[in-house]
């Protein structure tokens, strides 16, 4: 992959991590958890919520060696729990705020590209090509990070929703699964994540119209 098109990505990468996590601290802020805003982190800033490793380095490596997965992570908004009103539901809506802009964001940029291939039917030209891979892009990587992190292992947003639905006695699994959840990620993302690929694909084809190339 070109040098432009892995920097153009990673840009996508990062404001669509970042408005994944203002999403968390907003959605905790409107639940009664005024952690994240007390502490400015519902800024759009990158800078406040940029992890060096998990936002630039390990993304820019996946793309640049060409193997068609982004994989990393913004930093995580501070969040307290017991400052929710809902102790059962609340945690889980929180999880859930993440995926749901992401997905929120697909769905905008995907049906403007919609609109666009159909304007290109009528006249193509060479800008109106490049805006619907910039358009492309937006909707795939944010596709991919609502997927993603709807997967119920721990650390992801999936995981959290999952356990605000386990009754108590659940316990010791949740313990097993958050003790060695990072392990069991690691080993989704190598052998687990191609089953994640038609789902996307679908979300794609469904919000534009056509497989994404």
């Amino acid at each position: 992959m070109e040098i432009i098109s892995a920097i153009f990505f990673i840009a996508i990468f990062i404001f669509s991590a970042v408005l994944h996590e203002i999403a968390h601290g907003w959605t905790a802020n409107a639940l009664g958890d005024p952690t994240a805003k007390n502490e400015g982190r519902l800024s759009l800033n990158p800078l406040k919520h940029l992890d060096p490793i998990g936002l630039v380095l390990l993304p820019a490596t996946l793309i640049l060696l060409g193997g068609g997965f982004i994989f990393g992570w913004a930093k995580p908004v501070p969040y307290n729990p017991y400052n929710l009103r809902d102790q059962k539901r609340d945690p889980a809506l929180v999880a859930l705020a993440g995926p749901a802009v992401n997905l929120l964001i697909a769905l905008v940029f995907g049906l403007s590209l919609r609109g666009l291939l159909v304007w290109q039917g009528l006249a193509i030209n060479a800008y109106g090509q490049s805006f619907s891979i910039i358009l492309a892009g937006i909707v795939w990587v944010n596709i991919l990070l609502g997927v993603f992190n709807l997967v119920p292992i721990p650390p992801l947003d999936g995981s959290k929703i999952l356990f605000s639905f386990l009754p108590a006695q659940a316990d010791k699994f949740r313990f097993i699964l958050e003790r060695y959840g990072f392990i069991i990620l690691i080993i989704f993302i190598f052998f687990g994540f191609t089953l994640l690929v038609p789902i996307m694909n679908l979300l794609f084809n469904l919000i534009v119209g056509q497989p994404f190339a």
